[in-house]
């Protein structure tokens, strides 16, 4: 007996070693925590991954009653970009430094609802602009960096001649916003760093207008209810907030696959020598930080954080903060090639999605871009693949 069970043990063993895949490597997926955690720090990123991926709001815990989504993982798929099911609706401003139109339901549209409730429709003829949801791996590294840092790259009136310009988009704070010593005042204004339009200052500004916005989750830091416009009780604790904030600024930036492939460093190569890096910076450092694992990190995001002219084929009528409607902040290209996994197989590139492919994406490339798009166009196939190939190595 004991020696059939002692076969029947090995045959279960083998069955499950062949059955029960490998994990995936640690550069294929985006997930995960920055190296360095401490212990108290690992446990609270923990607690800010179940809030963003785990916890899925109901009309008995807070949700809607008109929404966007359920739950922040529901729109970040593995940490990765979203999907045109999840893509929001922003409405309400169409010039630079004015607030969004509140009487016609701006800034976001909620385009779901709870049983017994009608979802938002945009008022007829009303300008819009779509915004799929980015990936959010990294931004700790991004948001540790100074404001004199990313100003350092800004150029208004293109006194070098290059041909681009990046400025940045200063908005009003929210009432909770406490200036860090890294943070620049301009006549009460902040320089926003995240989002398609670099309108959010800050990770706390994003959580809460997420928590808000998306998913109509009330807090103390942002007590309005978005449906009927009063204030009602906090719907999401404090401690869950800032739990999630620490959860973003510590996920592991993404990494790139494939560095040693000799086409893969030919199309960075290339990258550097049509100008696309005068945007997509590649190489940040960030100073000393209040999380050990952040501080003087060199990283490799390929962004500027800066507003750029697009051109008006990618100009929707609509914007946020002190941006044009025309000017877009350069969204960083980590992480481009695994885009797919979060969208179901496929890419869907741009602020709203609207490339199906990194090359149509380079293609839709207008205004400052100009230049660069001519010389990607005029590419030979072999180095145009080349390029294409590094960019889904990032």
């Amino acid at each position: 007996m004991k020696k059939l069970i002692l076969i029947l043990l090995g045959c279960l063993a083998f069955a499950c070693e062949n059955i029960i895949p490998e994990p995936p490597a640690v550069d294929e997926i985006l997930d995960g925590p920055i190296d360095g955690l401490n212990s108290s720090e690992q446990a609270r990123f923990l607690a800010g991954d179940f809030a963003f991926n785990d916890e899925v709001f109901s009309s008995g815990t807070g949700l809607g009653p008109t929404f966007v989504a359920t739950s922040c993982g529901s729109c970040h798929a593995g940490d990765g970009k979203g999907h045109p099911f999840t893509t929001l609706t922003r409405f309400g401003q169409t010039a630079p430094n004015t607030p969004p139109n509140l009487l016609i339901g701006g800034p976001q549209l909620q385009n779901r609802a709870i049983p017994g409730y009608t979802p938002e429709i945009l008022p007829e003829g009303t300008p819009f602009m779509k915004l799929t949801p980015p990936a959010v791996t990294g931004l700790g590294l991004l948001s540790a960096l100074t404001d004199e840092q990313i100003l350092t790259n800004a150029d208004p009136y293109d006194l070098d001649g290059d041909g681009i310009s990046g400025v940045p988009n200063y908005v009003n704070p929210p009432a909770y916003f406490v200036p860090k010593w890294f943070h620049q005042d301009a006549n009460g204004r902040y320089m926003g760093r995240f989002g398609k339009k670099a309108a959010t200052i800050d990770l706390l500004q994003q959580t809460v207008s997420a928590y808000n916005q998306d998913m109509g989750i009330t807090s103390t830091f942002e007590p309005v209810d978005p449906f009927s416009g009063l204030e009602v009780d906090q719907e999401v604790s404090d401690q869950t907030v800032r739990d999630v904030v620490f959860y973003l600024r510590t996920l592991k930036a993404p990494i790139q696959r494939s560095q040693n492939d000799q086409q893969i460093i030919q199309g960075k190569t290339l990258f550097s020598q049509i100008q696309c890096g005068d945007c997509h910076t590649p190489e940040w450092t960030t100073p000393t930080s209040d999380i050990v694992a952040l501080s003087n990190k060199t990283f490799f995001p390929y962004t500027d954080l800066l507003l750029h002219d697009m051109g008006p084929g990618l100009d929707d009528g609509v914007t946020e903060g002190s941006a044009e409607t025309f000017e877009w902040r350069t969204p960083p290209l980590w992480g481009l090639g695994l885009s797919p996994n979060s969208q179901g197989g496929s890419y869907f590139l741009m602020h709203d999605g609207r490339a199906s492919s990194i090359e149509e994406a380079i293609l839709l490339h207008g205004g400052e871009a100009n230049s660069s798009r001519t010389k990607f166009e005029s590419l030979s196939a072999e180095d145009r693949t080349a390029l294409i190939r590094f960019l889904e190595s990032l």
